[in-house]
């Protein structure tokens, strides 16, 4: 089991940026994918983006592509989620999650992460 805390949440304008942190620790946090997911109340957690183990692969939803980028240090145990141009819409509570043994095909699938942080609220005003 990987134990995730997220933190870098916060109030920003519309435009602004923000970068959120994942902190790992517990098991080797380079044998395990690493994704973003975020949630507003009544709407299922949607998938953001997702890393491989070593970098080599990153995944996007396109609602966020060519603005957010995924990245991790390995030797730090920690994965980023560098958030530009926000926009109200991208208000919502963002999870890491960790998964292991994921076919890079399935990344967006929450359901095959076994183990998530406990969110941080990230709320875009206009």
């Amino acid at each position: 089991q990987v134990q995730l805390v997220e933190s870098g949440g916060g109030l920003v304008q519309a435009g602004g940026s923000l970068r959120l942190s994942c902190a790992a620790s517990g098991r080797t946090f380079s044998n395990y994918v690493m994704g973003w997911f975020r949630q507003t109340p009544g709407k299922e957690r949607e998938f953001v983006a997702a890393i491989s183990e070593n970098s080599a692969y990153s995944y996007y939803a396109d609602s966020v592509k060519g603005r957010f980028t995924i990245s991790r240090d390995n030797a730090k145990n920690t994965g980023y989620l560098q958030m530009t141009d926000l926009k109200p819409e991208d208000t919502a509570v963002y999870y890491c999650a960790a998964g292991a043994s994921i076919w890079t095909n399935m990344y967006r699938d929450r359901t095959r992460y076994a183990d998530w942080g406990q969110g941080t609220q990230v709320t875009v005003s206009s």
